[in-house]
């Protein structure tokens, strides 16, 4: 009897975690684009400088101790009259300016990334519900989104925080400002995930899988969390991101319009704020820096999630 002598053929090993994700064709289109890489690289760079601004910056424009009014409106430091310790000047109170757009950009990726999410929640739920449930609960959701639609986002956001100054006392709200403007930002803009995720769960809901959980008697909210949630999340990252961006323009434009942030603790729109009011009297650097970070924060995320549409959209791939 003969025997087989040969060896068994080696099983090959299971691709690692990370070649998996480098592997990816969402992380191959990514790389492949040089725009978005640079994207990527300046926002993550401001968030980080944002995020670490007590280690980075050289001074704190929040300690009134350490501010001194004789260094007031200080040209950069490498103009004539500028000083070494003042790298982008001071304003007219004499804080830091790079000190304070670094804290600044703090308040205001905040507020964004808060307002995003609030909105997310609220859109997404009201989606789900819309799609799925549809009939009275749909007529009702889209009925007031169109009704929102009508109205500017800024002129809604601006409704609204006039609404908590009239219930709380100033102090109060100015304690609360940063969740007044995420309460006041993230109810403007929920319509867009709402109206979004609305018309996916429309699809979703008359697929096999969705049915198949009907018939084993899962509950609907089960069945729209576990099994359509997931299936929607690809427009509600797109929407997100570009969010992101428009809602760190409308912290800026509120607190510019000064029913935003307080000057004592300033965002990136307040700073352009205080510095337009000595923008003719040549003290051009007080709003020009702060406008230059906000433009470049906000051109960065918004290259992002017009790559992440691209990417995500299997037609223009």
């Amino acid at each position: 009897m003969m025997t087989d002598t040969t060896s068994p053929k080696p099983v090959s090993a299971k691709p690692s975690l990370l070649y998996r994700i480098w592997d990816h064709e969402l992380c191959y289109s990514f790389r492949n684009s040089p725009l978005t890489v640079a994207a990527a690289v300046v926002t993550l760079l401001l968030i980080l400088s944002a995020v670490f601004a007590g280690v980075i910056a050289p001074h704190n424009p929040f300690d009134l101790a350490s501010i001194d009014l004789m260094d007031s409106e200080l040209p950069p430091a490498w103009t004539e009259d500028g000083e070494a310790r003042f790298l982008l000047g001071t304003d007219n109170l004499g804080r830091d300016i790079y000190s304070t757009i670094l804290y600044g950009m703090r308040i205001s990726l905040l507020v964004g990334f808060a307002s995003v999410v609030l909105s997310a929640v609220i859109g997404i739920a009201a989606g789900l519900a819309a799609g799925y449930i549809g009939g009275k609960v749909d007529a009702v959701i889209m009925r007031i989104a169109d009704i929102q639609l009508s109205f500017p986002t800024i002129l809604i956001a601006l409704l609204i925080d006039g609404i908590m100054r009239g219930i709380l006392d100033r102090e109060q709200h100015d304690a609360m400002i940063i969740p007044v403007l995420v309460l006041s930002i993230g109810i403007s803009n929920w319509v867009q995930y709402a109206r979004t995720v609305r018309g996916s769960t429309l699809v979703e809901r008359n697929k096999e899988y969705v049915q198949a959980a009907r018939i084993i008697g899962l509950h609907p909210i089960l069945i729209m969390i576990r099994h359509v949630l997931p299936n929607v999340m690809g427009p509600v990252l797109v929407i997100a991101t570009l969010g992101l961006a428009f809602a760190i323009l409308t912290e800026a434009t509120l607190s510019f319009l000064g029913v935003g942030m307080p000057p004592t603790e300033p965002s990136l729109g307040t700073l352009i704020q205080i510095g337009n009011d000595f923008l003719f009297s040549g003290l051009w650097w007080i709003s020009i820096f702060p406008g230059m970070t906000l433009a470049v924060l906000v051109l960065a995320v918004n290259l992002l999630g017009d790559w992440l549409r691209d990417a995500l959209n299997p037609k223009l791939r």
